[in-house]
């Protein structure tokens, strides 16, 4: 674990705490929020209905002893700020990820805080993707109720009632 909090830490991401995949909180609500609740449905490569079922990643979680939960705090911005510092921060997680699994990690891979931005305009379906290699779905499209994996944790997360509030965002890197 050592090496791990080492390359975690180095990649420029202190703020992390570790779960057992058991532990995330996974609901049909989030998938239904996803389906009705987001305009990103059906027009994005990494999200539903381009994701494996609930049940699926119930599963694929718990494969998972051991997930490092990487907090990030992100000033209040508009929507391009956001898109701006996702396409700062997602690069850095793929290079985490790459590092951790050339230190052994083989199941290593990352979840981004929030939609992949790799593409300013998403082709909309895993097999027309320009960068599948880079692109990774949110832990919400994987039915992640984030709100309740932070708050097991003691982080704090909130809903956010104006755009100029502090952001605390959350990445998932799964390891075994």
């Amino acid at each position: 674990m050592d090496r791990l909090d080492q390359l975690i830490t180095s990649a420029g991401f202190p703020d992390f705490r570790w779960t057992d995949g058991s532990k995330v909180a996974v609901a049909h609500w989030v998938r239904m929020k996803c389906t009705y609740a987001c305009d990103g449905y059906a027009r994005k490569a990494n999200c539903p209905p381009n994701v494996p079922s609930v049940e699926e990643c119930v599963q694929f979680f718990a494969d998972y002893e051991r997930i490092a939960v990487i907090h990030m705090q992100v000033p209040g911005c508009d929507e391009a700020g956001l898109t701006a510092w996702k396409q700062e921060v997602d690069p850095k997680l793929l290079q985490l990820e790459r590092a951790v699994f050339l230190a052994g990690y083989y199941k290593a891979m990352v979840l981004f805080p929030g939609t992949c931005s790799a593409c300013p305009d998403c082709a909309g379906t895993r097999a027309e993707c320009c960068h599948p290699e880079d692109s990774r779905p949110t832990p919400e499209a994987l039915a992640m109720d984030v709100f309740a994996t932070a708050r097991e944790l003691g982080y704090p997360i909130e809903v956010l009632t104006d755009r100029s509030q502090m952001m605390d965002r959350y990445a998932f890197l799964l390891v075994e």
